[in-house]
């Protein structure tokens, strides 16, 4: 259990985004905490009632805007600033508030991918401060929980390799453990809820083109691949050199992810008990949920939770891993708040404990 007492102040860079208000709406729960900065350069000076209804009466905040005095300012009385901003913003401001002595959780990609030149291939731009990149922590809690309450910085994962990273978790330590349980590419086909595009007013994410339509995009390559690749690779080390297929869809739903994990399996893998296996992996994580044999999971379950469910299903060669879970709450604002409960020492489920809603 952590500091029950403890209080401490927190800025939020980009409020007006849906991760930036499921912030909002989960840090309104947290007793240890006051968050005294929102900012938006669109709408500063604005109520947040103004913006997202959804907090009057929960959020009494203004937004102000992003100006040099202002990161001052946090610099001097912020414990935790959360950036919930495109790629370039973080990298631009982190740099002087770690060294102030603030820690930043980045809900962005700035500090996600460790490869220079990765990242200059995917986002298009040079990371301008390689040596904070180098101390970032990637914040999967199931995965590097004592690295992240060491933290001064934490690259909060995106969605999609959130539900890879953990749902090949069990597969990776397996392959470690007992040796060559993988026979060839993994293919993972997972689906978002349109929320994942962000709060943008774009024609390919209107309603008219969104509803009443299934589509696929990133198929040549997407910015998460790289990410989910460093994840099996360097933060759970694993010891093949299987390819990842990646391939993403958009479903007609607000928010939830699905992603379907196939993994061909040797003789040895085939042998494994794969349901028991990933039931003992994860039997002491709270936000990771096992589902019994023969039950599926579906986006409802772990709707405005932090929940992430798995299912496994086993045919001969053949392992398929089923994940589910809010892109916005573990896929991003409740991974973030998880991360921030770890690094100071509060009890981790704080303010995480919500139940998902039906319908």
């Amino acid at each position: 259990m952590g500091d029950g007492m403890k209080q401490i102040t927190v800025g939020i860079v980009g409020g007006t985004g849906y991760t930036g208000v499921e912030l909002l709406r989960i840090l309104s729960r947290h007793p240890n905490v006051q968050v005294r900065y929102l900012t938006s350069r669109a709408e500063a000076g604005r109520a947040v009632s103004e913006i997202f209804p959804s907090l009057r009466s929960v959020s009494q905040l203004h937004f102000c805007d992003m100006s040099d005095a202002l990161f001052d300012e946090m610099a001097q009385t912020c414990d935790l600033v959360f950036f919930a901003t495109p790629h370039g913003v973080a990298m631009t401001h982190a740099p002087s508030l770690v060294n102030s002595g603030v820690k930043v959780i980045d809900l962005g990609a700035d500090f996600r991918l460790q490869s220079l030149d990765e990242f200059a291939n995917w986002y298009g731009m040079t990371h301008s401060c390689p040596e904070l990149l180098a101390q970032a922590v990637y914040g999967l809690p199931e995965v590097n929980r004592e690295k992240i309450a060491k933290a001064a910085l934490i690259a909060n994962p995106g969605c999609y390799p959130t539900t890879a990273i953990l749902g090949l978790k069990p597969v990776i330590d397996a392959e470690k453990q007992l040796g060559n349980v993988v026979d060839g590419r993994i293919i993972i086909d997972a689906k978002s809820g349109i929320s994942g595009a962000g709060r943008q007013g774009k024609i390919a994410i209107s309603y008219a083109e969104v509803a009443d339509n299934f589509s696929a995009y990133g198929v040549s390559g997407h910015r998460h691949t790289p990410e989910i690749a460093q994840g099996l690779n360097e933060i759970l080390a694993a010891v093949f050199p299987k390819k990842i297929r990646f391939v993403p869809h958009l479903v007609p739903m607000i928010r939830g992810m699905f992603s379907t994990i196939h993994v061909p399996l040797t003789d040895t893998g085939s042998k494994v008990d794969w349901q028991s296996y990933f039931a003992s992996s994860y039997q002491h994580e709270y936000f990771v949920d096992v589902l019994p044999s023969g039950v599926l999971p579906d986006t409802r379950s772990v709707k405005a939770s932090n929940k992430l469910r798995i299912a496994i299903d086993q045919q001969a060669d053949m392992l398929t891993i089923l994940v589910v879970q809010d892109n916005l709450v573990k896929g991003a604002a409740g991974q973030a708040v998880q991360n921030m409960n770890i690094m100071f020492g509060f009890d981790e489920l704080t303010a995480l404990d919500l139940v998902p809603i039906t319908p």
